[in-house]
């Protein structure tokens, strides 16, 4: 069986989201933007550091995206965590900011200069897709998160 290793590493973490690097195989994929840490709490917290299996969601199985994105399986006391397509995080989104995350990982290509954002998140999630898919190793897509 072939097996695809995700690393997450997150470095920077602020009041409304959480920063980090994402390594397919050991090479370096692209930035994330993860909601704050607010206890695992669904829909405002980004989930807890830890080892999940991973796998591929076909647009056809989902209402919101259409396109390949990853599904997180087996997050303790949440649901529907996914890799998708998004610039904005904030676990203040109640109150008026932007947020295209409810406590699913985005992917970009560079952190951007202003708070809780990331850009070329569409560039990013496509290369991300391309590089699972393109290695056939998607028998078993495992992911580790780590804090730094």
């Amino acid at each position: 069986m072939n097996t695809c290793n995700l690393l997450l590493i997150r470095d920077t973490f602020g009041e409304k989201s959480t920063y980090g690097k994402l390594y397919v195989n050991g090479e370096f994929m692209a930035h994330t933007l993860e909601l704050a840490w607010r206890d695992n709490q669904r829909s405002v917290s980004c989930i807890p550091k830890g080892v999940y299996d991973c796998r591929l969601r076909l647009a056809r199985e989902s209402a919101s995206r259409d396109y390949l994105h990853l599904l997180v399986k087996d997050v303790p006391g949440r649901t529907w965590i996914l890799f998708h397509i998004g610039n904005f995080a904030s676990s203040d989104w109640k109150e008026g900011d932007r947020s295209d995350s409810r406590g699913c990982i985005l992917t970009g290509e560079r952190r951007a200069s202003e708070p809780n954002k990331i850009n070329n998140s569409r560039n990013a999630h496509t290369y991300l897709m391309e590089t699972i898919t393109g290695r056939e190793i998607s028998d078993k897509i495992e992911l580790v998160i780590k804090n730094r």
